[in-house]
């Protein structure tokens, strides 16, 4: 740990903080809906086990989740988010991160240099509830479903950190919620765990592209900052880890603990897939688990994810070729979104899948006993 790194960006920290298959092949007889391979509805054995503490509900250790700073909400989250047309967002660069956001057509885009001030967004997007967040100690975002059975919840900054990573809170009951892993660690509703949604970690010039029609969250926050300037720094590049991380073993030495990678989780089984490998491959066909996945990327710093389904007892395989993404089984064309433009299955579309992009150190933290994508 880079001890003098990690000082500089904690006192920078601080001062923002005060201003704060048919051998013969396919038949057109046999063309039909898209089968998926695998039955979802995910699970995770590591954190659904619920203690209790002195009356407190909990699933990780509790002098594990720690201080990381400023109070409740010393963060402020947006709760009442301001949106201009893409035309009119004078104020973003081409190639300003943003995470993009599609819902049932409604198009929104939120870019880092204003959530680095405020990790999370409180929003609805096509008619759901979300929340948008964003932890930069770990790179890692993530969007919610803030609906919890009948009940519409919002979310805040707790102030806590539990391996590195944002501890959200919610208003509704007080329950501590870790971002990596989208469960309530702490309080009245501890073991549960919000639904994802499938997102874009993507620079506004290529989410313009997929998306002409989006709009873009303003600097209209309520709240004065320097949106023009990152207080971390060089921090995400160096070594240092400000934060204490639990000790993941052998596996840690494997890449850069800041590498950025795209990680996946199915019925117990992690994966981890360096976002490099997924830009030059173009198209990776693998299995999590028992579910076969396809990681496109055709835009650099950016990959999604689909589940590969069955077609005609087959098992499709995808080809990526710098500008065209087919399937091996029969030819057809698809488009980034998943649906297939041209070919015998045009019409025909595939799930999207939701993952977790961040850096390497925090994923194999919190597993680490994750497998690792090798080319």
């Amino acid at each position: 740990m880079a001890v003098g790194a990690a000082g500089a960006v904690a006192i920078i920290l601080s001062v923002a903080i005060l201003y704060a298959y048919d051998a013969d092949g396919p038949t057109e007889a046999a063309v039909n809906d898209l089968a998926p391979a695998f039955e979802s509805g995910s699970t995770s054995s590591d954190y659904s086990s619920v203690t209790v503490t002195n009356g407190q509900k909990h699933t990780v250790p509790l002098d594990k989740i720690i201080s990381g700073g400023p109070p409740p909400d010393g963060i402020p989250s947006i709760d009442d988010p301001k949106f201009a047309h893409a035309e009119e967002a004078e104020f973003m660069s081409g190639s300003d991160v943003v995470i993009g956001l599609e819902i049932e057509g409604e198009a929104k885009a939120y870019p880092l240099s204003i959530l680095v001030w405020h990790e999370i967004v409180n929003d609805v997007v096509g008619g759901i509830p979300v929340a948008v967040t964003y932890c930069p100690l770990c790179y890692t975002s993530q969007v919610f479903e803030r609906a919890l059975g009948d009940r519409v919840v919002e979310f805040g900054t707790s102030g806590k950190l539990y391996n590195s990573n944002l501890v959200m809170y919610d208003r509704t009951t007080g329950t501590y919620w870790s971002q990596a892993l989208g469960a309530a660690i702490k309080g009245e509703l501890a073991g549960q765990r919000l639904g994802t949604v499938p997102f874009d970690v993507i620079r506004w010039d290529d989410w313009r592209e997929v998306h002409p029609d989006t709009v873009v969250l303003t600097t209209e926050t309520g709240h004065v900052r320097a949106y023009n300037v990152d207080p971390y720094g060089g921090y995400y590049t160096d070594y240092s880890i400000i934060f204490p991380v639990d000790d993941a073993g052998a596996a840690s030495g494997a890449m850069h603990p800041k590498e950025v990678i795209l990680g996946f989780e199915s019925g117990g089984t992690y994966k981890a897939y360096r976002q490099g490998d997924a830009e030059d491959s173009g198209a990776i066909n693998d299995v999590v688990g028992d579910l076969p996945v396809l990681i496109v990327s055709t835009f650099e710093g950016n990959a999604r994810a689909f589940e590969r389904p069955v077609w005609d007892g087959q098992l499709l395989e995808f080809e990526y070729d710098g500008a065209t993404l087919t399937d091996v089984q029969t030819g057809s064309v698809w488009d980034y979104d998943g649906m297939a433009v041209a070919g015998l299955l045009e019409g025909r579309s595939i799930e999207r899948l939701a993952f977790s992009p961040g850096f390497w150190f925090e994923w194999v933290a919190f597993h680490p006993d994750t497998e690792v994508y090798e080319p």
